[in-house]
C-alpha cells in the first residue's frame, strides 16, 4: 500500500519540476537571444573574417592575416603598449581599490550607500566629457602646470603622456574594481573573523588567511572589468594621450580603411593575450588559496 501510495506522489513531483524547468527556460529566452545577438555571432564573424579572405570572388580559408599580424613590428608594439598600460591600469586599481572597498566596509551602513554614490557619481557623466574636463586640466596652461610653476618646475609636458593615458584609466575603471570588492567584502560571514581574533589570530594574520582569499572572487571580477577595456581603450589615449596610438585607436583606423580581415585578426591576437593574462591571475589565485 505505501508503495503504490508514492507513486503517484513521486510522479506528481517529477511533472512539477519539468514544468518548473519549463517555465525557467522560456523566461530565459530574451537572455539567449540577447547573448546570440550581441555576442556570439559577433564573435563568430570576428572568427570568419581573421580566417578567411576573398581573392579573385573565391572564399579561401588561411592563416595569412595572422602572420601579417605577427610579422607588423608597429603593430605588435602597439599591442604591447596597449596590453601593458593595462595591466598598469588594473594594478593601480587593485592597490587603490581594494582598501577603498575595505575601508568603506568599516563604516556605518547609510555611510556605505553614500561613499558608494560617491564613487559611482561621476559615471553619470558621459565619460567624453570627463575626459575633456581632466585634458583642459593637464594643458600646458592648466591648472596642474600653474600650480608646479609655483614651485618653479615649469615646461613639463603632462598631455600626451604615459602619466595622462595611465591616469585617466584608472579615473575611469577604478569604480569597476571597487564596486565587486566591496560587494563581496559587504556580503562575508562577519563570524569567521570573529572566530579568527577569538583564536588569538592577529589583524595582519585575519587578513591574509580569512578576509583575502574569501574576497578573491570580487578581485577576479574586478580585474577583469578594468583589465579587459583598458586595454581597448580609445578616447583616453586619443585625448589625453594627444592621439597617442594604442590598440583601440589602431583598430579604429584599420576599420575605417576596410581592413576588416586583418583587424579581425589584430583582434583575435589581442583577445588570446588577455586570456592568457587572466588565465595567469586564476592561477595566482589558486596557488594563494593552497598556500
Amino acid at each position: 500500500m505505501q508503495m503504490m501510495s508514492r507513486a503517484p506522489l513521486e510522479k506528481e513531483s517529477v511533472v512539477k519540476k519539468k514544468k518548473k524547468r519549463d517555465h525557467f527556460i522560456l523566461l530565459g529566452i530574451p537572455y539567449y537571444l540577447i547573448l546570440l545577438i550581441l555576442i556570439i555571432i559577433p564573435v563568430l564573424l570576428i572568427f570568419y573574417y581573421g580566417f578567411t579572405y576573398i581573392e579573385n570572388g573565391l572564399l579561401h580559408i588561411t592563416l595569412r592575416e595572422f602572420q601579417n599580424v605577427l610579422e607588423n613590428k608597429i603593430h605588435l608594439e602597439v599591442i604591447y603598449q596597449s596590453v601593458k598600460a593595462a595591466v598598469i591600469t588594473t594594478i593601480i586599481c587593485l592597490l587603490i581599490g581594494y582598501p577603498t572597498a575595505y575601508l568603506i566596509t568599516k563604516t556605518k551602513p547609510r555611510t556605505q550607500g553614500l561613499l558608494i554614490l560617491a564613487i559611482t557619481a561621476p559615471m553619470w557623466i558621459n565619460m567624453l566629457l570627463r575626459i575633456l574636463a581632466w585634458r583642459q586640466i593637464f594643458e600646458s596652461n592648466g591648472i596642474v602646470a600653474q600650480i608646479l610653476s609655483i614651485f618653479g618646475i615649469d615646461n613639463v609636458k603632462i598631455l600626451g603622456s604615459n602619466f595622462a593615458i595611465i591616469f585617466g584609466l584608472v579615473y575611469n575603471f577604478l569604480p569597476f574594481m571597487i564596486i565587486p570588492i566591496y560587494t563581496v567584502l559587504n556580503k562575508m560571514d562577519k563570524r569567521l573573523i570573529e572566530a579568527s581574533y577569538d583564536l588569538g589570530g592577529s589583524k595582519f594574520h585575519t587578513f591574509r588567511r580569512i578576509i583575502f582569499p574569501l574576497s578573491l572572487s570580487g578581485v577576479m571580477s574586478g580585474v577583469i572589468m578594468v583589465l579587459l577595456p583598458a586595454a581597448t581603450a580609445i578616447v583616453v589615449p586619443n585625448k589625453l594621450g594627444d592621439n597617442k596610438m594604442l590598440i583601440g585607436g589602431l583598430i579604429e583606423y584599420l576599420v575605417k580603411n576596410d581592413l576588416i580581415h586583418y583587424v579581425s585578426a589584430l583582434a583575435i591576437v589581442l583577445a588570446l593575450i588577455i586570456f592568457a593574462l587572466l588565465y595567469l591571475s586564476k592561477l595566482v589565485e589558486k596557488k594563494y588559496e593552497e598556500i
